[in-house]
């Protein structure tokens, strides 16, 4: 593994927070529709590719490479955060108004977590060789895992559990408090079993992305940049997403053969040498493949009569300006 210089990484970080703060800055309002997610979608993604442009130039396209491919990567799987955290907040009845914040903390939460993950699993690599094989086999059993899994419960996970034994929990939330006080007891509210359960899945998922990652690259450097713009582009494309969940059928299918196509890769790493450029390929084809496949058959089922449709159409048409707004997607509401 390359060194980079302390610098590097003090640069970075101070980045990051600066883009924290401006993002906090732009969405300060206590709702955002749903153009205003996709504009700090796009800004996310803006930053994140003119990042891989700087470190392009100062350390070469071989590591540019290795950064795109792993930020698509991590990318496409938290997508999938995504679905589960809608699943999440349905299932605990989180007020739309206190997504926001669950998510804001949860980013940085994550953001620390996985920062603490790749450290480690570098230095496993590092001292123990063969780990690499291990997470190899770790990445192509979730891949298999994820093929035949449906969707667990996620409101009702361990730890989630386990904080309402620790700690007494409020049946009503109290405003934007994370702790409150009733008759003198300190009770935890929902939105700190929220916060919990955020940030349990997300190690749960790093478990088996920031392994896929160093199957892409083993650069420390690279493997925490490339998670580190995917996980804080996470909030905004939540809320581009939250309503439309159920329109990309196809995405789990896809991040079950990345997953696998990258433990193969890591575990005949020996053996068959595929360059970087060919991993790049596959991510993006196999991504974009799932993303466009979901939108085609939402396209075709919305597009389909269904029986006697086409007959009772002019029946119950309604004129232009009697028809009712049309629903805005947007994030969970309870």
């Amino acid at each position: 593994m390359t060194a980079v210089p302390l610098w590097a990484w003090a640069a970075t970080l101070a980045v990051l927070a600066v883009l924290i703060v401006v993002d906090l800055a732009l969405t300060r309002g206590p709702e955002n529709g749903l153009r205003a997610a996709a504009v700090e979608s796009a800004l996310w993604l803006g930053a994140a590719l003119a990042f891989g442009g700087v470190l392009w130039l100062w350390r070469g396209p071989a590591i540019g490479s290795q950064y795109l491919a792993g930020y698509l990567l991590e990318r496409a799987l938290s997508v999938d955060n995504v679905f589960v955290f809608v699943l999440l907040f349905a299932s605990m009845r989180v007020p739309a108004e206190l997504q926001r914040r669950i998510l804001l903390l949860g980013v940085v939460g994550a953001l620390v977590l996985r920062g603490v993950f790749i450290a480690a699993g570098g230095a496993l690599i590092e001292s123990v060789s063969w780990i690499f094989y291990v997470f190899g086999a770790m990445v192509l059993l979730a891949g298999a895992r994820m093929f035949r899994s449906g969707e667990g419960e996620p409101g009702n996970n361990l730890a989630v559990r386990g904080l309402r034994r620790v700690l007494p929990v409020t049946e009503q939330y109290d405003g934007r408090r994370l702790i409150t006080r009733v008759d003198g007891r300190a009770l935890a509210t929902p939105l700190l079993v929220a916060l919990v359960a955020i940030a349990v899945t997300d190690v749960v998922f790093a478990l088996d992305s920031i392994p896929a990652v160093f199957g892409v690259t083993r650069d420390l450097f690279v493997v925490f940049t490339s998670n580190a713009f995917a996980v804080l582009g996470l909030r905004a494309l939540y809320f581009l997403l939250a309503g439309s969940a159920d329109r990309f059928v196809y995405l789990k299918p896809g991040i079950a053969l990345l997953l696998v196509f990258i433990g193969v890769k890591m575990l005949l790493y020996d053996v068959v040498h595929i360059p970087i450029w060919a991993s790049l390929v596959v991510i993006a084809v196999v991504a974009g493949g799932a993303v466009g496949a979901s939108l085609w058959r939402d396209r075709r089922q919305r597009g389909r009569p269904g029986p006697g449709r086409q007959d009772d159409r002019a029946e119950h048409e309604v004129p232009p300006d009697r028809q009712p707004a049309a629903e805005r997607r947007g994030p969970v509401r309870t």
